[in-house]
């Protein structure tokens, strides 16, 4: 199991667990927070726009070109956001921290 730390809107603290190769995207929604996924993964929106903690960045894969593009669409980004769907767990990421922006509505929750 990887242990993953979600930081929501009010700052409170939601501590959950995903599998090696499963998508950030899918552990967040599990654990109820705002991560729409509207495209399911395919990376044609940016719904599921995470700020990672700085000291774990660098650890993850680089974005490509196309996940830069739908960050560019995203409300609240910063140098360390991604989209949630495009990190894939690994064992390297145990301990993992990120954030949902203010931002993020889960359209489908009401």
């Amino acid at each position: 199991m990887v242990r993953v730390t979600f930081v929501n809107a009010e700052g409170a603290r939601i501590e959950t667990t995903g599998e090696a190769g499963q998508r950030l995207l899918e552990v967040g929604q599990n654990a109820g927070l705002p991560l729409e996924g509207t495209c399911e993964g395919q990376m044609a929106c940016s719904t599921c726009h995470v700020i990672v903690a700085p000291d774990w960045f660098d650890r993850l894969k680089p974005a490509v070109e196309d996940e830069e593009d739908m960050l560019d669409l995203a409300a609240g980004v910063t140098r360390t956001s991604r989209l949630a769907c495009q990190i894939a767990l690994t064992a390297e990421l145990d301990g993992l921290e990120v954030r949902v922006p203010e931002e993020a509505h889960d359209m489908q929750r009401g």
